[in-house]
C-alpha cells in the first residue's frame, strides 16, 4: 500500500487508516452498528490482515469507549509497526459525549491513553472538537498542552479533528494536522482543504465513505484529493478491509462499503 507523509510531521502513513469506534463502543453513533463488539480473535484477524495489506495508521479516542484498551492489549509486541492517532476534549460516559478542552484535562486525558494504549509515545494526538466555536479562544489551551507534551516526546504531532470550516482553517495554521470530512458528497470544507496544503498541515480524511452510504470505490476520490495523506476506515471485518484495498486499485467489482465507518 502506498505510503504518504503526513504533512511536515516527518511520519509516513498508509492512504488507508483503521478507525476503531466500534472496537469498544456501540451506543450514541448515530448510523447503524453491529449489536455487539467484536471479539478479540476478530480484531488480532483483522491487525493481521491489515498489516500484511500494508496498512499502518490507526485511530481511536478515549471517547471510543473501550478502544484505547483494547487496543493497547492487541497491539502487544507490535507497536512498532503501527502510527497511532488518539484525541482528547472528548469524553463518553455510555449515554453522552462530555467535552473538556482546560490545559488540566487535556493533559490528563492524553496520560490516561499513554496507558491505555501501554505505549510511551502516541503518534498523532488530535482535539476532539463537539464542532462549537472552533478557534483558538476555546481550544488554545488544548493545543498548547499538546505542544507541552509533543517537546516532552509523548506525542509526535498535534492535530485538530474539525467540524467546520472556520475551525479547520484556523487549525490548518494552528496544528500539525488537521482531520476532516470528506467524500464525494461532502467537499464543504475544501478552502480548509487548500488551505491546510498552503500551510504544509498534513490531512486525514473522515468519513470518506459518507458513514457507509458510498461504495468502496469512493475511497479513490478522498485519497486521489491533493494534500490528503490518508482516509481512515472503520471497520471490525477483515473481508471489509480487503474490499476497500481493491476499490482503491480500481477494482469494478467491489462495491460494498464498510458497515461501520468511523
Amino acid at each position: 500500500m502506498e505510503l504518504r507523509l503526513l504533512g511536515q510531521t516527518g511520519m509516513a502513513v498508509s492512504v488507508i487508516g483503521l478507525g476503531t469506534v466500534t472496537w469498544g463502543r456501540l451506543a450514541g453513533l448515530g448510523y447503524r452498528v453491529p449489536s455487539t463488539l467484536p471479539g478479540d480473535d476478530r480484531l488480532l484477524h483483522l491487525l493481521d490482515r491489515a498489516e500484511e495489506l500494508g496498512v499502518n495508521l490507526i485511530d481511536t479516542a478515549p471517547a471510543y469507549g473501550e478502544s484505547e484498551a483494547r487496543l493497547g492489549a492487541l497491539l502487544a509486541g507490535r507497536r512498532e509497526r503501527w502510527r497511532i492517532a488518539s484525541k482528547a476534549g472528548e469524553a463518553f460516559d455510555g449515554l453522552q459525549s462530555h467535552f473538556d478542552f482546560s490545559r488540566p484535562a487535556v493533559l490528563a486525558s492524553v496520560g490516561r491513553s499513554l496507558r491505555h494504549l501501554r505505549t510511551d509515545r502516541i503518534d498523532l494526538l488530535t482535539v476532539h472538537s463537539d464542532g462549537l466555536d472552533e478557534g483558538e479562544a476555546k481550544f488554545g489551551q488544548a493545543i498548547d498542552a499538546l505542544e507541552r507534551l509533543k517537546r516532552q516526546g509523548k506525542i509526535g504531532a498535534v492535530g485538530f479533528s474539525a467540524k467546520t470550516e472556520a475551525g479547520a482553517c484556523w487549525a490548518a495554521i494552528r496544528c500539525d494536522v488537521v482531520m476532516l470530512t470528506w467524500n464525494e458528497t461532502d467537499q464543504s470544507l475544501s478552502l480548509a482543504l487548500q488551505d491546510a496544503r498552503r500551510h504544509g498541515a498534513g490531512v486525514l480524511a473522515k468519513k470518506p465513505l459518507a458513514q457507509g452510504k458510498l461504495p468502496a470505490s469512493a475511497l479513490r476520490f478522498a485519497v486521489g484529493t491533493p494534500g490528503v495523506a490518508s482516509a481512515i476506515l472503520g471497520t471490525t471485518d477483515p473481508l471489509h478491509l480487503e474490499a476497500a484495498v481493491r476499490a482503491l486499485a480500481g477494482d469494478q467489482d467491489t462495491q460494498a462499503g464498510i458497515e461501520n465507518p468511523c
